[in-house]
């Protein structure tokens, strides 16, 4: 590329992927006693332990308002067919630079799009089976700006494209901008979906994206938190020779190995690395934003391969400045600085990912001359994905508005608790499932619904009583057996003494009187209970009906 590839030398990069969980913590061994920990509603979904367990069916009949539906098959449960759930995965960027007058700065990295799960392949061989055509079960889509006052001309088309040993598609919009005359200061992306014959699968939103005009080269403060690279956030880099669009170059994972794709690029976690023991060779890492001088580490988001810890530095006219300390921001040229080797520098060579050996300043010891392809630009990226599960049901009716789930509350304990689901797109068609039960669901608003937790006994096997920690999965179903998954999982956790009812029947010898008087506060307090549930359950009820 230059005078100072005699610095160069190829070497492979080291893999170290973030260290395992606790086998101990996730599969407790027999006979260990039960944890007892706080009251927990909004946690991890862990594989195994808290997958749905398979159950009696229920019938569901298809709203009359959903036209053209037919239900196939009695059954639908939410852990059934968990094999053939589809999902629309939308990465992007987080913020993006205004195009003014005639050019068109186009979004970079561009925006992409992944179809994953084996129920696109269910989905086709339904088609097959009841004799369409190859063009019909092949997917197609538009992106555009969401409230866009473009023409249709700038509205991209997708063609996917399976990948090589994966059984996921792949298509990116590389011409998506947005012009001077657009005066949002945020905007989102709009993905449709459609089949072959024009059958529409679904819209789908990104996340907020930001505009700016530019990069900002003054120092970055705290404040401005949309700017600032944090700890533990996703980020993509690219390279861009002189300048040049088509120069660009991605840092991309490709079956386990860091690539420069021209045409893919992966999503990085990005982590400040505190202390790092040479032994045992595990990190502490901490929070915050990044700051140039900092111990970092990437990690890619799907396949968890990373690069050893290294230090971000501040790039300026192809050299890296080593006594700065400002907060890294968005679309900032930085360069990556090898912990264990100083002198060596993340570079790209082609499609090849090496090490850079950068000889110092000759004017200012402060300072490290680099090449061109050790000079990297960083963006924040968001990822958001739309998982949902057709099964036997009617595929005419399209899957949007997709409900999102933001947040949970929860009101009252016992067996008469209350949760109230936050979120968007919420409509009276949908139902709240724990796992395998259907819960009282009433809709409040498009941003909000409430239910009833089902009893844990529905869950343990008739036990009214918990004894260990039971997560369930949360999802939501649509009249026409639609279901929605979630990331989002509910908690029961053991009770800290047994009811007064267990208490009270261990009890030794005693008076004759002092049992009797035991056995009446018993039945009272089994009493009040049972008016509680009841009274509560009626103001549910009631509230429904007004």
């Amino acid at each position: 590329m230059d005078g100072s590839d005699v610095g160069r030398r190829e070497t492979p990069m080291l893999q170290a992927g973030c260290p395992p969980a606790d086998p101990a913590l996730l599969f407790p061994a027999p006979g260990a006693p039960d944890p007892v920990i706080p009251l927990t509603h909004l946690g991890p979904l862990l594989a195994g332990r808290d997958a749905p367990r398979t159950g009696s069916g229920w019938d569901r009949r298809p709203d009359p308002r959903f036209h053209g539906c037919q239900s196939v098959g009695a059954a639908r449960e939410p852990g059934r067919d968990a094999h053939a759930d589809q999902s629309v995965v939308i990465l992007h960027a987080k913020v993006a630079q205004k195009s003014y007058g005639n050019e068109k700065r186009f979004f970079c990295p561009p925006p992409c799009v992944y179809i994953r799960g084996r129920g696109w392949k269910v989905m086709q061989d339904h088609l097959k089976a009841a004799g369409y055509g190859d063009s019909v079960y092949r997917m197609c889509g538009y992106m555009c700006l969401d409230n866009s006052s473009q023409s249709q001309a700038d509205t991209f088309k997708l063609v996917f494209d399976e990948q090589p040993d994966s059984t996921q598609m792949f298509a990116c919009a590389k011409s998506l901008f947005i012009s001077d005359q657009d005066k949002r200061k945020h905007f989102r992306l709009l993905l449709r979906l459609f089949l072959g014959n024009r059958q529409e699968v679904g819209s789908f939103q990104s996340r907020l994206i930001k505009v700016i005009s530019k990069p900002s080269q003054k120092r970055q403060s705290m404040k401005n938190v949309d700017l600032c690279i944090s700890s533990c956030s996703r980020v993509a880099l690219f390279n861009r020779l002189r300048s040049q669009t088509v120069s660009t170059r991605y840092l991309s994972v490709d079956r386990g190995a860091f690539v420069a794709s021209a045409r893919q690029w992966t999503a990085f976690t990005i982590t400040m690395v505190e202390d790092q023991s040479a032994d045992q060779g595990d990190f502490v890492l901490s929070e915050g934003f990044i700051c140039y001088g900092a111990v970092v580490q990437l990690v890619c988001t799907e396949s968890g391969v990373a690069l050893p810890p290294m230090v971000i530095r501040k790039v300026n006219k192809q050299q890296a400045i080593l006594d700065v300390d400002e907060p890294v921001s968005q679309l900032h040229k930085c360069a990556f600085q090898f912990r264990d080797d100083p002198q060596a520098f993340l570079c790209l060579s082609n499609d090849s990912i090496i090490q850079y050996l950068a000889p110092s300043s000759a004017r200012d010891p402060s300072r490290v001359v680099l090449n061109d392809g050790s000079c990297w630009t960083i963006i924040g990226v968001e990822m958001v994905e739309f998982t949902f599960n057709e099964g036997l049901s009617c595929v005419q009716t399209p899957v949007s508005p997709f409900p999102v789930i933001i947040g949970l509350e929860v009101n009252g304990g016992g067996h008469v608790a209350m949760l109230e689901i936050l979120g968007e797109n919420f409509s009276p068609h949908l139902k709240v499932w724990f796992g395998n039960s259907e819960a009282e669901t009433m809709f409040k608003s498009p941003k909000s619904l409430l239910c009833v937790v089902p009893d844990v006994s529905v869950f343990s096997d008739g036990w009214r009583s918990l004894r260990r920690v039971l997560t369930v999965p949360l999802s939501l179903i649509r009249l026409d057996g639609l279901i929605y998954r979630t990331s989002f999982s509910f908690t029961y956790t053991p009770e800290l003494q047994p009811p007064s009812s267990v208490r009270g029947g261990g009890g030794g010898g005693g008076g004759g009187g002092r049992d009797g008087g035991s056995d009446e506060g018993q039945e009272d307090d089994v009493l009040l209970e049972t008016i509680h549930q009841e009274f509560t359950r009626a103001n549910f009820h009631l509230f429904m009906q007004s």
